[in-house]
């Protein structure tokens, strides 16, 4: 029994130690673009900015459904200020005291217009919470590409780096056995200086890539990236362009902003009514004469109406008909750029098909005929290293290519925000 318990307490004592290494191991392995998406989504604080916007409308839709709170009044009515009874309270007969509460009756239609009011503005902010999550999703995206791209030119440079060097060590020896020129020397030293110049470059630019990462996603951005997700497809359909872009978080914002624009304008048709007031009040006289209590209505007079109520409620139509335009002219301006993106990706791929089909074969076999020329004693060494640089070149054009046609899907497969179900970053 003994050692079952000190079994128990080492298993215990360890459970620390290992969730930490579970935790590490987690953190060690690559960073995949979708987690990187939901860790930004989840730790950004605009879409907890959105959220509490939300909380606060609908809090105000309650609150603007009921009737405002009672008036409690208390004061001395008819107090004389000067012979026998001056500041008395009791001595003459008109002096009282008073006390009273008065209430506000809002019509039941004006509470109701005036919560929907609130109702609309809980829905626009929604829809600028789904926007802003949408936002956040693409700009992770946008950085997580760049950050993984700008890596691997990085790694292509550095791989070309170690030839350019057995190139300068090859051209040394050939100069130092009579069989090359000083000529070749220097050129083989440029181009590694070359190389040199754009690592740096590189370095610069993958760091200025992993410092935007680190904007949406923290110190994870440190972490060793995934390989890039499948480029091929987007959520988007191309052939029903309006239908899919009517769910767009931009539009559906300025959806929301014109219901409510029309809930303010049945707010001012509503005000077209005045609301009564009533008013119950208790007057308390000295002791040799009688209490009184009144009762008072109030009611607005609407004498200039045309001027005032009916004015207002056409300029709130007017904003309605003004935010209903300019949601239908969104809604085309995205069309027509969505549709120029996918145009715009679909030629990318076309030209990635083109580049590993022929561009580069095309590189490959001019470094490797310049190669095989000059180890034959009939090329030279400047040639190969024009055949290396174009082929460097080729290789980069395709990864700059690529990136930028990765960008093109990021933009288009987050118009929309991207539900996560399960997915641990």
């Amino acid at each position: 029994m003994l050692s079952v318990f000190r079994l128990c307490a080492l298993a215990v004592a360890w459970l620390p130690l290992v969730f930490a290494g579970a935790c590490a191991a987690q953190d060690a392995s690559p960073l995949t673009l979708d987690a990187a998406v939901q860790l930004a989504t989840t730790q950004s604080r605009l879409v907890d900015a959105r959220a509490a916007q939300v909380r606060s409308a609908r809090d105000m839709a309650v609150a603007a459904g009921r009737l405002p709170d009672p008036m409690l009044k208390a004061g001395v009515n008819n107090l004389p200020v000067d012979g026998p009874d001056r500041l008395s309270l009791t001595r003459d007969f008109m002096t009282m005291r008073s006390l009273g509460v008065s209430q506000e009756l809002t019509r039941a239609d004006k509470r109701r217009t005036r919560s929907a009011r609130y109702e609309r503005e809980a829905e626009a902010a929604d829809a600028a919470r789904s926007l802003a999550i949408a936002n956040v999703q693409r700009d992770t995206a946008l950085a997580w590409l760049d950050r993984h791209y700008l890596g691997r030119m990085r790694e292509l440079l550095l791989r070309q780096r170690d030839e350019a060097r057995l190139a300068v060590d090859a051209a040394e020896a050939a100069y130092r056995g009579s069989r090359g020129s000083q000529a070749d020397v220097f050129a083989a030293r440029s181009a590694a200086a070359q190389i040199d110049d754009r690592i740096a470059q590189a370095d610069q630019q993958l760091l200025a890539a992993t410092t935007m990462l680190a904007r949406w996603i923290g110190p994870q951005a440190q972490r060793a990236l995934a390989d890039a997700p499948a480029l091929d497809r987007v959520r988007l359909a191309p052939t029903d362009l309006d239908g899919s872009l009517a769910h767009h978080p931009d539009i559906a914002v300025m959806l929301k902003q014109e219901e409510l624009a029309r809930a303010e304008a049945d707010i001012a048709h509503a005000e077209r009514q005045p609301d009564w007031t009533v008013e119950l009040m208790f007057n308390q006289r000295g002791p040799g004469y009688s209490n009184m209590v009144s009762v008072n209505l109030s009611i607005p007079l609407p004498w200039d109406r045309v001027n005032r109520q009916d004015r207002e409620e056409s300029a709130r139509l007017a904003s309605v008909e003004q935010m209903r335009a300019e949601r239908e002219d969104a809604t085309r301006a995205h069309v027509a750029e969505a549709r120029a993106m996918l145009q715009e990706w679909q030629a990318g791929r076309e030209r990635l098909a083109l580049h590993e089909t022929r561009l580069l074969p095309l590189a490959v076999e001019r470094v490797a005929a310049a190669t095989t020329a000059y180890r034959g004693g009939s090329g030279s060494l400047a040639a190969v290293i024009d055949a290396r640089r174009f082929e460097l070149d080729a290789r980069i054009d395709r990864l700059k290519l690529e990136m930028e046609t990765a960008r093109l899907w990021a933009r288009l497969e987050y118009l929309t925000p991207v539900q996560h179900t399960g997915a641990q970053p």
